[in-house]
């Protein structure tokens, strides 16, 4: 299989090529940075934007199956930023795609195209997308799932969207550099009582799951235009999760817990000021953040488990292990 991989050098992107890469795959990134170490193992990289539509167009070209995993991701930011990213960036991929014969494209999603400001408690991808969206990063992903889902079947071109939720493991640039950064500025605070669950994902469980989409699809099964909920199947408490981890990595445990409510007005106050005052940079609290660390939001994955033969290979407390022997010895907090 020849297949291109959209923010290869990513933390998503890289685990999915190097799963190719194992199984004998021929693979080629786009990515805006270098990655001689990938190039070494016989990855072919394109340094480039997704947003160009000719750096895509060209690197598509014999494809058989493209992964999309380049995105912006953070709950601030400026809206032409995402827009260009997350929108543009994924329509010139189907666009592509189309356009240069290209027949499967699996696109990596996310279940904040789902966040509400209410508790989200074993739904199935039924539940539908919310009519109000709470940062620019929620809004530009559900357009990007949109316009992938819309293209299924269109120039003969299969497409699937996975939404894997907050993955982490070794070398996350993002869940635990964020919880570590906090938690030694003694600036992590329990938002709500600590009784909410929430599903989480370990990457190699991720990037398997975007493997198997891109085989199901391979094999002609009744799975294109679909989204699908990707996780360890097993939501966890969250607080009690952060503890677990924080320990494991022999950081700070939280300082003190913020009533919900309270965090969710101040996340509100915190972006009007912000935005009033960009000079100021991100908040440290934001309506989203107050939602995803405050409510309960976690999934069925029955459908991902029937139609793609999903089963989180890595469990969490091996995950958990993992991550500890990596940051301890490889890439310390």
């Amino acid at each position: 299989m020849r297949a291109v991989v959209t923010g290869g050098g990513g933390f998503v992107g890289r685990a999915i090529v190097e799963r190719l890469v194992e199984r004998g795959d021929g693979v080629r990134i786009i990515a805006r940075g270098n990655y001689p170490d990938l190039a070494r193992v016989g990855v072919e990289c394109i340094r480039g934007d997704v947003a160009d539509f000719a750096t895509v167009r060209s690197a598509v070209e014999g494809a058989d199956v493209v992964f999309h995993a380049a995105a912006k991701v953070g709950y601030w930011g400026q809206p032409a930023d995402f827009e260009r990213a997350n929108v543009l960036g994924t329509c010139n991929i189907v666009q592509a795609c189309q356009d240069g014969g290209v027949r499967r494209l699996v696109h990596t999603s996310t279940p904040a195209v789902v966040a509400q400001q209410r508790p989200l408690e074993g739904l199935d991808e039924t539940v539908p997308y919310p009519a109000v969206t709470l940062c620019e990063y929620q809004r530009t992903k559900i357009i990007a799932e949109k316009a992938v889902l819309a293209a299924n079947g269109r120039g003969g071109l299969a497409t699937i969207a996975l939404r894997p939720h907050n993955i982490w493991g070794p070398g996350d640039p993002h869940f635990i550099p964020r919880l570590a950064q906090r938690a030694r500025g003694r600036r992590l605070n329990q938002i709500g009582d600590g009784r909410n669950r929430v599903d989480v994902t370990y990457i190699d469980n991720a990037a398997e799951a975007h493997l198997l989409a891109a085989d199901k699809l391979r094999a002609g099964a009744a799975v294109g235009g679909r989204a699908y909920f990707v996780s360890q199947g097993e939501p966890v408490l969250l607080w009690p999760f952060f503890n677990r981890m924080l320990k494991g990595l022999d950081l700070p445990l939280f300082a003190k817990r913020v009533p919900y409510s309270l965090a969710r007005n101040l996340g509100q106050a915190l972006e009007a000021i912000y935005r009033i005052l960009p000079q100021l940079g991100e908040p440290p609290l934001t309506r989203f953040l107050a939602v995803q660390l405050g409510e309960s939001h976690y999934f069925d994955i029955s459908r991902v488990r029937a139609d793609l033969g999903y089963a989180p290979r890595i469990g969490i407390e091996e995950g958990l292990e993992r991550t500890f022997a990596h940051y301890r010895t490889h890439s310390p907090l």
